[in-house]
């Protein structure tokens, strides 16, 4: 059997070891809802954050998360919304 590989993000795989966690099943299921409400996967948020928590997140890999999860916590959004050029410019207009 091959070892598994994963994209590294810079053209090259990257040789991948696997880890066992153990948990509670609750905190396992709430985990895993969690991360499917976040369009992810329970591995991929445990894989994050151990880059996080080593400290190998560049720069630009933390403005990306920072930025991907303020766009998750956006829940909807209409331009329709902004108020006019002269409401936003008239004396106490955004009081």
């Amino acid at each position: 059997m091959k070892p598994e590989r994963l994209p590294s993000g810079s053209g090259e795989n990257v040789r991948v070891k696997s880890i066992t966690v153990m948990v509670g099943s609750e905190l396992h299921r709430r985990a895993r809802k969690r991360a499917a409400e976040c369009g992810t996967t329970l591995t991929a948020v445990v894989r994050d954050f151990l880059v996080r928590w080593s400290g190998e997140e560049t720069d630009f890999e933390r403005l990306k998360r920072l930025q991907d999860e303020t766009l998750r916590e956006i829940d909807s959004f209409r331009a329709g919304d902004r108020l006019s050029r002269e409401d936003a410019h008239r004396r106490g207009g955004l009081r």
